[in-house]
């Protein structure tokens, strides 16, 4: 249950409280701040645990170059991709 709620959190970008109404909807009755401890506890050990078995990237990548506006200043942002489209890298 609690791999589920990190999951569903990290992978559509969910609120907390979203979190909470689905596993409601689900009959599980837990708070957002329960939710809020279990991604801050759980989360970099899920990530770490997927990056390992995740592999190597291969051998082939690309160099996407965006340029973007904040504040009226001009920010260049790269974005290292390998073959696959797994981000490898990005810089501001």
């Amino acid at each position: 249950m609690i791999k589920h709620a990190v999951w569903l959190y990290f992978r559509f970008t969910l609120s907390l409280r979203d979190v909470e109404e689905m596993l409601a909807q689900r009959g599980i009755e837990v708070s957002y701040e329960t939710i809020r401890y279990w991604v801050n506890h759980f989360g970099p050990l899920i990530a770490a645990n997927i990056r390992r078995r995740r592999g190597r990237p291969t051998g082939r990548w690309r160099l996407d170059e965006a340029m973007i506006r904040i504040k009226g200043k001009r920010l260049w942002v790269w974005r290292a991709v390998d073959y696959e489209g797994e981000v490898l890298d990005v810089l501001v």
